[in-house]
């Protein structure tokens, strides 16, 4: 066997058993992922459900019952208070007891059987942008069809063919029928977590071996910089494809995460993205001579990787200036694969460019990496 290949067997075998004997950290590379998958896969939710809602009907008829008792009769909203006035209202939503007041006024039903407008106010608290856009929606939904269900009964009780609206909108989902939260943001959290497993870990454990003086240890052996370095990131990018695989499988068991497209292509993004993030790391460590000052900066290079990736809010939402930005960011080609694959069947030919953005952001670091590396084993 080639000595450089003994060399590299002998650094690997001693990365494992270092890892295999710390319980802690073998833990860390494996047992957490799941259980943070667990965790924010069910706490990550968007879908917006039993809103707490107000009503103050001052007109108390039949007509505004109605309508009333049909806008509470989906899950979006749910019945909490019934005030007297707006002013009481206003003040429920203040303390935070009601995100939603409906207003009915007294001539309600009066308005309706005369033929002319009857409005109905609502007070949306606009502090939490999700779910008020959501209660505003359902609302506005509900006035459409009531409007034009109450243009069918007038037409037919004035012995009129009832009108039908020139434009019918038909919607079709693909990809995600039921809209679950889980289903878009499963393929995102195993990107976060992928990259706090092998970033963070990998910057921190050399920082670790350079504290305890180990790292000195070997680099006055016969070991070259290049066998050592690989030797200690090949752990790192098995147990990265391992987390992968038990992460997919949890994503489709537990959550529902289709898997349309072709696993392979899969399994060869995440190769690149934890070559990118390994990298990431080992630089990282170049620069650290402590632990804390590892941690610190694997810090500052997940949280923004994680918000400019679109793993929670959508990249066409930045503002231009910051959007940019994304382009210098794996998390994000790494997402847009998953997606594509997991969600979309998608193939090789559509997703070339995420690819080969994310081989070039891998090749770029791991050269700047390296070079740190031997500069410090020098």
């Amino acid at each position: 066997m080639h000595p450089l290949l003994v060399q590299y067997r002998a650094v690997v075998v001693k990365e494992v058993r270092q890892t295999v004997r710390d319980k802690r950290v073998l833990a860390l590379l494996t047992v957490a992922p799941l259980i943070q998958l667990f965790v924010l896969g069910f706490a990550v939710n968007f879908d917006v459900r039993h809103v707490p809602t107000a009503v103050v009907d001052r007109d108390r008829s039949q007509e505004s019952r109605a309508h009333s008792s049909s806008l509470l009769a989906s899950d979006t909203l749910e019945l909490t208070a019934e005030p007297l006035d707006e002013r009481a209202a206003e003040q429920l939503l203040e303390n935070g007891e009601a995100a939603v007041a409906l207003v009915f006024p007294p001539d309600f039903q009066r308005n309706l059987l005369r033929g002319e407008r009857a409005q109905v106010q609502a007070l949306v608290d606009g502090s939490d942008p999700v779910r008020s856009a959501a209660a505003a929606n359902a609302v506005a939904l509900h006035a459409a069809e009531r409007s034009v269900q109450r243009m069918r009964e007038q037409a037919q009780a004035r012995g009129e063919a009832p009108p039908s609206p020139p434009v019918e909108l038909v919607p079709r989902v693909l990809y995600n029928p039921t809209l679950s939260t889980a289903v878009y943001v499963v393929p995102g959290i195993m990107a976060m977590l992928l990259l706090i497993v092998t970033t963070v870990t990998m910057s921190m454990g050399l920082a670790r071996e350079r504290e305890s003086g180990t790292l000195e240890q070997l680099q006055v052996t016969p070991l070259r910089p290049g066998v050592l370095m690989v030797g200690k990131v090949t752990p790192f990018v098995v147990i990265g494809l391992v987390d992968v695989g038990l992460a997919l499988a949890v994503g489709a068991w537990v959550f529902g995460v289709p898997l349309r497209g072709n696993l392979w292509l899969v399994a060869g993004a995440t190769l690149l993205y934890v070559m990118s993030t390994l990298g990431v790391g080992l630089l990282i460590a170049t620069l650290s001579r402590t632990q804390q000052q590892a941690f610190v900066g694997g810090f500052l290079f997940l949280l923004p990787a994680v918000l400019l990736s679109g793993v929670l809010t959508p990249l066409r939402a930045m503002p231009d200036w910051l959007a940019w930005l994304t382009w210098l960011n794996p998390v994000r080609y790494y997402v847009e694969v998953l997606r594509g694959v997991l969600l979309k069947g998608a193939s090789l030919a559509d997703l070339w460019r995420q690819l080969l953005l994310l081989a070039l952001f891998g090749a770029a670091v791991l050269t700047v990496a390296s070079r740190r590396f031997h500069k410090t084993a020098a």
